[in-house]
């Protein structure tokens, strides 16, 4: 009896030993488990770890490169404060805008000198500063100044107007190459200030590379070679891809227009600029084109060797484009076709004073002359919605080609210094020409 209770003993003692050892061993296993789990967020944890040690280590570097860009950045500063200290101290603007008023009519770029010592002296906000800027980008040559639309646009935008600066005028950071563009609207192509096909004063019409005091010019456009019409689209994406382009080839069928257009032109000082694609006569303030009532400025007016305009297929010897801008920035340019005749007594004037080399206005203050002399006595026209005839090709511009040609002797033909600064023709897309 009491060997077969301890054998129950024995044997309730060995169930229990092996429940025990059965229970450690899950535990065990239970514990590697969660061992290698805690391990794998241990390898995890080590790995970003070492992403963000990349990370914050890269982070470093790029400040530290920033700091190396900002240390001349600050200098430059320093010379700013400077210089503004200097000015805001002492005479130069008072005397600066003293000298100025005694002249009738102020350059583009002396215009963007005032502009900017009012800003540097007197700060953003001052409205003469922001009327300076205006002007001068009102008178810049959009093909052959346009450093000096840029210039106005930043200005103005610097001041808070509400103004489009040009992607050509884009700041580029330190050490990087600065962007240069050719096409200024107001190149006998480009319209900020007064051309439209070329601009107002100081349209580069026509094609030849223009030369810049910049190291780093903008792309060069001309009328032949790697840079001719056909390949402008590569550098202003509109003079490929616009639907508006100009110039036409003026063919039927025509639409009957009532659109009223009269030129009252007055003489002044004659202002004249060789810009490396065209002869360009800037006007005096005070001559109008009304169309429909609607009074539009003439800003400056150009010639092209031969017609850009077509007439059933054919170019004239050359065309005068007479470019003018009404109060709301629409631009509208007055084409007059020249055929091979007998002299022209105008452009004899014109001829005989016109710079032969490229370069900056001539004024002759003591030559007068009135633009009307170059119009014929019959004012009908067609008409057509196009655009500026040399880069950026800016669309929006209205056309009034006038049916009646004038003048020009064969001699005064080839003493135009351009032998050929014409763009070709360009598809119609659809566009209705009114003959009125």
């Amino acid at each position: 009896m009491k060997r077969t209770l301890l054998e129950i003993v024995l044997v309730l003692s060995l169930a229990a030993a092996g429940y025990f050892g059965w229970t450690n061993l899950q535990k065990g296993k239970l514990a590697t488990a969660e061992i290698a789990a805690i391990q794998t967020k241990v390898d995890v944890a080590e790995e970003l770890l070492k992403d963000s040690e990349k990370e914050v280590e890269t982070a470093e570097n790029a400040l530290d490169a920033l700091e190396e860009t900002l240390d001349p950045l600050k200098e430059k500063a320093l010379e700013l404060d400077a210089v503004k200290a200097a000015i805001a101290n002492g005479p130069l603007l008072q005397d600066v805008e003293s000298l100025y008023k005694k002249d009738k009519k102020l350059s583009v770029e002396r215009q963007l000198s005032l502009g900017a010592l009012r800003m540097l002296v007197n700060g953003s906000d001052d409205p003469s500063a922001t009327d300076a800027f205006n002007k001068a980008l009102q008178m810049a040559d959009w093909g052959s100044r346009k450093n000096s639309i840029c210039a106005a646009q930043i200005g103005l935008a610097a001041a808070g107007q509400k103004v489009k600066v040009m992607s050509e005028c884009a700041v580029q950071p330190p050490g990087s190459e600065a962007i240069a563009s050719h096409g200024d609207p107001k190149a006998h192509g480009a319209a900020p200030a007064a051309s439209a096909h070329s601009s107002p004063a100081g349209d580069k019409a026509h094609g030849k590379d223009v030369k810049t005091a910049d190291a780093h010019a903008a792309p060069h456009w001309g009328y032949e070679g790697a840079m001719g019409p056909d390949k402008w689209g590569k550098e202003f994406p509109t003079c490929g891809k616009g639907q508006s382009q100009s110039p036409l080839n003026i063919k039927s069928p025509f639409v009957k227009g009532r659109i009223s257009v009269t030129a009252d032109y007055k003489a002044g000082p004659l202002r004249m600029l060789n810009n490396g694609h065209t002869i360009q006569v800037n006007v005096t303030p005070g001559s109008k084109l009304r169309i429909d009532g609607v009074p539009h400025d003439l800003l400056q007016f150009h010639f092209h060797r031969p017609s850009e305009e077509h007439i059933d297929g054919k170019p004239s010897a050359m065309v005068i484009h007479f470019v003018h801008k009404n109060a709301a920035g629409k631009l509208a340019v007055l084409g007059v076709l020249l055929k091979e005749g007998n002299e022209n007594p105008g452009i004899k004037t014109l001829w005989a004073n016109a710079p032969a080399a490229e370069g900056p206005e001539v004024v002759l203050d003591d030559v007068s002359f009135n633009p009307g002399n170059l119009l014929p006595r019959e004012f009908d026209f067609f008409s057509y919605e196009g655009s500026l005839t040399t880069p950026p090709c800016t669309e929006g511009v209205r056309f009034f080609i006038l049916k009646t040609p004038v003048n020009i002797s064969r001699e005064q033909i080839s003493g135009f210094p351009f032998k050929m600064n014409a763009r070709p023709v360009q598809p119609q897309n659809g566009r209705m020409i009114t003959s009125g």
